[in-house]
């Protein structure tokens, strides 16, 4: 039976709440900042669920995007950013507080599944969900279907070594994950900033702004990035030719990007020819939200 579907997006500094109405249509949109610490984390989670729930006098199926995996092997968090949820069993933890089983899921993977469900990816059928933001990640939906992999990490393409390196990128910066020269060290929006000496380390919004005004290091840097960007991409062309990439993340608000990659991503790929349509995203910072109400698909 079709029901409403609430979605909720646990970053690490905001929880944003939405709900779906069996047709897909959002009935409910809110969003509060973080609470220091786990169990203040699931209570917040809770209440919010409750408070939507009482607002449109439904019982709805609960789906979170967190940002990390459950772990096949322990059934506990891995991988999170938010390193408050590592190593617990979260899915168990918040599904016993609100009395039901709910879905948790990467939410770089909601996006995709967001943007394949009723966004810039619906109607093809293999979509590539990109983040490119604070950190780099994606998602992989084969026919309406996520596809997660056996250890959770399908389409993690931010922790692969970035491709084709210069010997200026070898042996690249040092990742989180504990590796050297991943992609995402190189085509996250803080290491574009740092690349153009923003004076906010952490925001690269301004850069095609001042490359328009004619700032060589802000030009050089978005060149630069896009290269990169188009080295990485390539690779995922390589091995999932997919139908369709969407672009999603605060650096895909960048217009340049779908101007300059289709033809970028064509050198690498080996292939004749290159058409892989790369779109920007139709849902934009909702698509996560949206996403992680769509893991409970209509009956």
């Amino acid at each position: 039976m079709t029901q409403h579907r609430i979605g909720i997006d646990l970053g690490g500094t905001k929880i944003e709440i939405a709900a779906l109405a069996p047709d897909g249509t959002e009935t409910l949109r809110h969003r509060i900042p973080t609470p220091s610490g786990y169990d203040a984390t699931l209570d917040a989670i809770t209440a919010l669920v409750g408070e939507a729930e009482r607002g449109l006098g439904v019982t709805a199926s609960v789906g979170i995007g967190i940002p990390g995996a459950i772990s096949p092997a322990t059934g506990l968090v891995k991988n999170a950013s938010s390193i408050a949820l590592n190593g617990h069993a979260f899915d168990r933890d918040i599904g016993a507080k609100l009395g039901r089983t709910v879905r948790v899921e990467n939410d770089a993977n909601c996006f995709a599944l967001s943007e394949a469900s009723d966004g810039a990816g619906a109607g093809f059928g293999l979509v590539f969900g990109v983040i490119l933001g604070t950190g780099v990640g994606g998602g992989v939906v084969l026919d309406g279907k996520l596809h997660r992999g056996p250890h959770r990490i399908a389409a993690e393409w931010g922790h692969n070594p970035l491709p084709w390196p210069s010997v200026q990128e070898i042996p690249g910066p040092h990742c989180w994950c504990g590796q050297w020269g991943c992609l995402e060290r190189f085509v996250c929006g803080p290491a574009l900033a740092a690349d153009a000496d923003e004076p906010d380390a952490h925001d690269a919004s301004r850069l095609p702004a001042r490359a328009a005004a004619g700032d060589a290091r802000a030009r050089d840097a978005l060149a630069r990035h896009v290269e990169r960007v188009a080295r990485g991409l390539a690779v995922i062309v390589n091995i999932l030719d997919p139908d369709v990439i969407v672009l999603g993340g605060g650096l895909s608000n960048m217009d340049h990007l779908y101007a300059e990659l289709p033809a970028l991503i064509g050198r690498r790929v080996f292939s004749d020819v290159v058409r892989t349509p790369i779109v920007r995203n139709k849902h934009g910072d909702s698509s996560g939200v949206r996403g992680a109400a769509w893991l409970w698909p209509a009956e």
